[in-house]
C-alpha cells in the first residue's frame, strides 16, 4: 500500500449522515455546512445522490458558487444497472451533470447481495463496477470506489470479495474504500482485511468507511489507519443511518493528538467543539453532553479527590488539554464534592483562602444535597449560598405581595 499521499478526510455528513433519523438538512442547510467543512479543512466532501431525490441535484449547481480550496466536492451514486451501458444509464448520467471533480460510486462485494438483491450474476456484477469506473474516469472525473458490505462478503468469500476490487482498480479507481456496512465486523477482523488487501493492491490507495452498530466505528476506523488506510470516511457527530457512521468529532483528535497524523490546518483541530455545535444546531439537534472531546462533560470533574489533583497537574484526570480541541474544563460541585471544588467555585474576593468558610461551605452543600437538592447545574443558587455563609448576602429585590389563583372545573363524561 502506498504511503507517499497523506491520509486524507471524507465528510458524508450532508449524505450518509443525513439517513439517519432525526436527521434533515434544507438545501440552505446543505450548502452552509458543505462550506464549512471545506474550510475545516477536509479533503472531501459528499454533497450528496443526484440521482435520488430533487434537492441532491438542486444542491449541485449551487455548490459550484462556494468557496472550495483545497476540498473536492464529491457526487454519490451507484454501478449502473445490470445489462445495460453505463452512458444509458440515466443514474450515472445525473452523476456527470452534476459537473463535480469526484465522484464515489458503490458496488456489490458481498456475493449474498448480487444474488438476492440485485439479482444478477457475479460476472455481470463485476462488469457493472467496472464499466462504471472506467466511464466516469472517461469522461475526467476523480473516482472513489466504496465497496459496500466489503468485509461480509471477504468473510462468506474472499476471492470474489478480492475480484470486486480488481474490477474497480483496473478501470481507474484513485481510492478502494472498504465499507464495514452493517457495522458489525471487530477492530481485528478490519485490520486483518485491509492488511490483505493493501498488500493484493500495492498501488492503489485503501480507505474506510465504517458504521457504529456495534459501538465500534471509530475504533475500527483507526484499526484500519493503523494498517495503512489512506482514507477515513465519517459523519460530524456520527449521524447515520440506524446507530451511526464513524464519528468524526471523535475521529480527527484520535488521529492528530494519539497517532501524530497532520491532517488538519494548523491550528483548526481547536475549533472543533464550535464547528459540533454549529452542525447540531443546523440539524435542529440536542448536543450530546458526554461525546468524547467535544462533549459538555467531556473535561467536567465532580470527585474531590479529582479536582483536588487537577488543582497540582492536570494531566492526572486529563489525557488531554480541553482547549487542544476547543473545550473547557468544568468543575461540578455537589455532595460528592471536597474542598478543591468549592474553592475552584467561589467567586467572593478572599474566599479561597478562608477554609473556615469552605469547611462551611461543603457541609451545607453535602447536607442540601442529601435532601434532594441538587448543585450541579445551579450556579447562582451556589453563590448565594456561599454570600448567606460569609454573612454578606444582599437580598437583589423584596417581595411585596403575590396573588394565587385556584380554579376547579367539574370533571364531565365525554363519550
Amino acid at each position: 500500500m502506498s504511503t507517499v499521499d497523506s491520509l486524507t478526510v471524507y465528510d458524508t455528513t450532508l449524505r450518509d449522515g443525513a439517513q439517519g433519523e432525526g436527521v434533515h438538512f434544507s438545501l440552505s442547510d446543505k450548502l452552509r455546512l458543505a462550506e464549512r467543512m471545506a474550510s475545516y479543512g477536509v479533503h472531501y466532501v459528499e454533497g450528496g445522490w443526484p440521482g435520488s431525490n430533487d434537492k441532491d441535484r438542486e444542491f449541485f449547481p449551487e455548490a459550484k458558487k462556494l468557496r472550495w480550496g483545497l476540498c473536492k466536492l464529491a457526487a454519490f451514486g451507484s454501478t449502473r444497472r445490470a445489462n445495460i451501458e453505463a452512458s444509458s444509464d440515466s443514474q450515472v448520467r445525473l452523476l456527470l451533470e452534476a459537473e463535480t471533480p469526484v465522484v464515489t460510486i458503490f458496488g456489490k462485494s458481498w456475493l449474498l447481495h448480487v444474488e438476492k438483491v440485485l439479482r444478477t450474476t457475479p460476472e455481470e456484477n463485476l462488469r457493472m463496477i467496472a464499466d462504471t469506473v472506467s466511464f466516469l474516469k472517461k469522461e475526467g472525473r476523480e473516482v472513489i470506489y466504496d465497496a459496500e458490505h466489503f468485509f461480509d462478503g471477504h468473510t462468506d468469500h474472499a476471492d470474489y470479495a478480492i475480484r470486486t476490487l480488481e474490477a474497480a482498480a483496473e478501470a481507474g479507481a484513485e481510492y478502494l474504500v472498504l465499507c464495514d456496512t452493517n457495522g458489525g465486523r471487530l477492530p481485528s477482523q478490519i485490520a486483518e482485511a485491509v492488511r490483505a488487501v493493501g498488500q493484493r493492491f500495492p498501488r492503489t490507495k485503501v480507505g474506510i468507511h465504517t458504521h457504529n452498530d456495534c459501538g465500534l466505528g471509530v475504533a475500527n476506523a483507526v484499526a484500519a489507519v493503523q494498517e495503512g488506510a489512506l482514507q477515513v470516511q465519517g459523519t460530524m457527530n456520527g449521524y447515520g443511518e440506524r446507530t451511526g457512521n464513524c464519528n468524526l468529532t471523535t475521529l480527527l483528535p484520535i488521529l492528530e493528538l494519539k497517532l501524530g497524523r497532520k491532517i488538519l490546518p494548523k491550528e483548526n483541530l481547536r475549533k472543533l467543539s464550535e464547528l459540533s455545535s454549529f452542525v447540531d444546531q443546523l440539524a435542529n439537534l440536542p448536543h450530546d453532553p458526554r461525546a468524547p472531546f467535544v462533549g459538555r462533560t467531556a473535561f467536567a470533574h465532580k470527585g474531590g479527590m479529582h479536582v483536588h489533583a487537577i488543582a497540582k497537574a492536570t494531566e492526572s484526570y486529563e489525557h488531554i488539554a480541553p482547549d487542544s480541541v476547543g473545550n473547557s474544563r468544568r468543575i461540578l460541585v455537589s455532595e460528592l464534592s471536597g474542598r478543591s471544588n468549592i474553592a475552584a467555585l467561589v467567586t467572593r474576593p478572599g474566599a479561597r483562602d478562608d477554609r473556615a468558610l469552605l469547611d462551611r461551605v461543603l457541609a451545607e452543600v453535602c447536607r442540601l444535597e442529601n435532601e434532594g437538592w441538587q448543585f450541579e447545574a445551579a450556579g447562582a443558587s451556589f453563590d448565594l449560598l456561599v454570600d448567606r455563609l460569609a454573612g454578606t448576602f444582599r437580598p437583589a429585590f423584596e417581595q411585596e405581595s403575590y396573588n394565587v389563583t385556584v380554579e376547579s372545573r367539574p370533571q364531565h363524561d365525554v363519550r
